[in-house]
């Protein structure tokens, strides 16, 4: 097929997708929604999550963004702060069943806990929009839109191009969302080094609108310590076999899980290593333990989606511990009745049965023996 031919189909499909957003927000005109994000929200479900609600607006549509997790990673703090974008952290003094419907955000229901909440609630599941591979999870949405594509913010911004909101440098909420938009494509994409051509032309279409020094400011916060400590605690408990770099990190505060992806991206810029792997245990609030981690992957034959889905398997209602898409994926998978603390004995024996459970399985899913020898 000729490339412009090619160009022209795809144009058409997205036009048809804001074509058909639209519609579906017609019929819900004056109504109040929930936008679900991930529990712990990256820039591109931000950035995505700000655009919807705005556009929302234009449909009289009353939206809360709301998380059921934590913000932890610096520069996400910024841009929440920065942008003034209102984030509502998920408790149960708030009342879900004031919403007539929700929205999945750069995600398909596989790394939020809303979910089920918003079921017992009934609160109807009316629109998915999402980059990730396909999940299967959240059933008969009135609209989906999931394309294979470098990030969220990228659908989004085509949505306004195609006119569902007209950008305007005079209004400062437009400014502040086609900021925190080119946030989003740029985070997601390694600074646009993965950025495919649509990511490329939402980019450019967004750098007639954004804050360049907002932009500048929200990209250029500083590590921590405490994310320094954990990405050196990384490098020092990594085990690298066949170009893999496998990192089990123990146990970490919830404000501190976004030091496991900062740990793996850093992990994966190591010499002859192609993927990495990054995970540990997340104490909530609740004192509830989560295992989560983070891959990341150059290798074009390896699917994280695939990858992780493999390794990990799905619970006991069928869904997946976790999923990605090109070049990442991460997973999180439920203690359960084993949460909480009974000592520091206790704890450490507990991370050495979970540590050594984890590398197994990677071990056997890219054919590595038991004793981790080829």
């Amino acid at each position: 097929m000729d490339p412009s031919t090619s160009k022209t189909i795809a144009e058409q499909i997205c036009k048809n997708k804001s074509d058909e957003l639209s519609q579906v927000l017609t019929l819900h005109k004056g109504e109040k929604h929930i936008i679900a994000l991930q529990n712990f929200p990256d820039p591109d479900a931000i950035s995505s999550a700000f655009a919807h609600k705005l556009i929302c607006l234009k449909y009289d549509i009353d939206v809360d963004i709301v998380y059921d997790g934590k913000v932890s990673h610096q520069q996400n703090i910024a841009l929440i702060k920065l942008l003034d974008i209102e984030l509502i952290r998920y408790s149960e003094n708030l009342d879900l069943t004031q919403y007539h419907g929700s929205a999945f955000i750069d995600n398909q229901g596989t790394t939020t806990s809303l979910v089920k909440k918003l079921e017992q609630a009934g609160v109807k599941p009316l629109i998915v929009v999402d980059h990730h591979e396909r999940q299967n999870v959240i059933q008969n949405p009135e609209f989906t839109d999931i394309r294979k594509i470098g990030a969220t913010a990228t659908i989004y911004t085509n949505y306004i191009k195609d006119g569902l909101l007209e950008l305007s440098k005079s209004d400062r909420d437009h400014v502040k969302c086609a900021t925190a938009l080119m946030h989003g494509i740029r985070s997601e994409t390694s600074e646009l080094i993965r950025a495919k051509e649509e990511d490329l032309m939402a980019a450019a279409f967004l750098s007639n609108y954004h804050d360049p020094g907002l932009l500048g400011e929200i990209v250029n916060q500083s590590r921590s310590k405490k994310v320094m400590d954990i990405i050196h605690k990384a490098l020092e408990n990594r085990v690298i076999k066949d170009n893999f770099s496998i990192s089990g990190i123990g146990y970490l505060r919830a404000e501190d899980r976004d030091a496991i992806p900062q740990a793996a991206d850093f992990l994966a810029t190591e010499e002859n290593v192609h993927t990495a792997i990054v995970y540990g245990i997340i104490v909530t609030d609740k004192n509830e333990e989560l295992l989560s981690g983070s891959f990341r992957t150059s290798k074009l034959t390896i699917d994280p989606d695939e990858f992780i889905k493999d390794t990990f398997g799905k619970n006991e209602i069928g869904k997946y511990f976790g999923g990605g898409r090109q070049e990442a994926g991460g997973f999180e998978i439920p203690i359960g009745f084993l949460s909480g603390s009974s000592g520091k004995e206790y704890d450490a024996l507990k991370w050495q049965v979970y540590d050594l459970q984890v590398k197994q399985k990677l071990f056997n899913k890219i054919g590595i023996t038991e004793k981790g020898k080829d």
